[in-house]
């Protein structure tokens, strides 16, 4: 490769032209999505119980992504002396509409959308906004039910597990209790839940008779990675659901509800990478970043790094199954 390979056309540094995840191409016409990877925000954070402003999350974790994209064509890993997300072909379809106040309307819009990413053989990847959006998420799914369960993998400090109180059921703290409803959903592993507020012992034991395994950040520690993904069934589709206040709030702070004890970034990442390779990441959202919290944009910026290294793992490992398969 010449040394003036990367000397034509623009240089396009982050702070320069449209803001879109990654600095991908946008297409309005959801009719008409054409991608390997569909960037969709879902800014609804009505189901917060304390402090809000995840509605800002998307369009702060598509600034923030940009930074990655100032590169060339990939990301080279010298670790494993391997280019990830060479050929990725992304595309940042915009955000579903939020209807002020009405969950329902949002939420079914955030479905529809996600439908039709799933519609155009894309990998739907989801930002909020707060966690309830990950339940019009997995409804979407319904119409991907003939290609075999799905096991949620969940980041996140908190349960979710929460069945209704008053009646809500579709706020953040339910999530997990909706997808474990729905038919296609074989069970979760639900990795970082800690301290107080996270959720009461029968919510606990309901999630466990439901078919989910819970592991504390102390677990997943003193397990590994190795010891972690002995307990995550092989050889299945995975969504993968990523809370931002799974991590430490030494790294994210940027959250509703920040909880101290969290994972740091490595450790979510190595169990992740684990997981494109050993199944098919079939869908993935991040939630929870609420930027008017980190004046550093720290937050946003690791949720970004989180994704796009994320979508290297998944596509990396679909080319290395597909070598070993031919």
């Amino acid at each position: 490769m010449s040394e003036n390979t990367y000397e034509k056309g623009r240089l396009n540094l982050p702070f320069v032209g449209f803001c879109t995840f990654a600095k991908s191409r946008t297409c309005e016409d959801w009719d008409n999505i054409k991608a390997d990877v569909a960037f969709m925000g879902a800014p609804f954070d009505c189901g917060t119980q304390w402090r809000s402003g995840a509605r800002m999350g998307p369009r702060s974790v598509r600034e923030a992504s940009t930074l990655f994209s100032f590169g060339h064509g990939g990301a080279y890993s010298y670790e494993e002396d391997t280019m990830y997300l060479e050929g990725v072909n992304i595309v940042d379809i915009g955000d579903a509409d939020m209807v002020h106040t009405n969950t329902e309307k949002s939420h079914a819009n955030i479905e529809y959308g996600v439908r039709k990413m799933l519609e155009a053989g894309a990998l739907p990847v989801t930002v909020g906004g707060d966690h309830s959006v990950n339940a019009p998420c997995i409804r979407a799914f319904e119409q991907y039910a003939n290609k075999g369960p799905i096991h949620i993998i969940q980041i996140d400090a908190h349960l979710d597990f929460v069945d209704e109180r008053h009646g809500v059921r579709y706020g953040h703290g339910n999530p997990m209790r909706r997808a474990s409803e729905q038919s296609y959903i074989s069970g979760m592993t639900q990795l970082g839940i800690r301290n107080v507020s996270s959720s009461n012992r029968s919510d606990h034991k309901l999630a466990e008779e439901a078919g989910s395994t819970i592991l504390s950040v102390r677990d997943v520690r003193r397990l590994g990675v190795e010891g972690v993904m002995e307990l995550i069934p092989k050889d299945v589709n995975y969504y993968i659901t990523i809370d931002i206040d799974g991590f430490d709030p030494s790294i994210a702070p940027g959250t509703g509800t920040p909880s101290h004890g969290g994972f740091q970034y490595y450790e979510v990442m190595e169990v992740l990478q684990q997981v494109a390779h050993q199944g098919e990441v079939v869908g993935i959202d991040l939630c929870e970043v609420a930027p008017d919290y980190d004046q550093s944009n720290t937050t946003s910026i690791l949720a970004a790094q989180v994704l796009l290294n994320l979508l290297g793992y998944v596509f990396h490992a679909r080319a290395e199954k597909a070598r070993q398969s031919s």
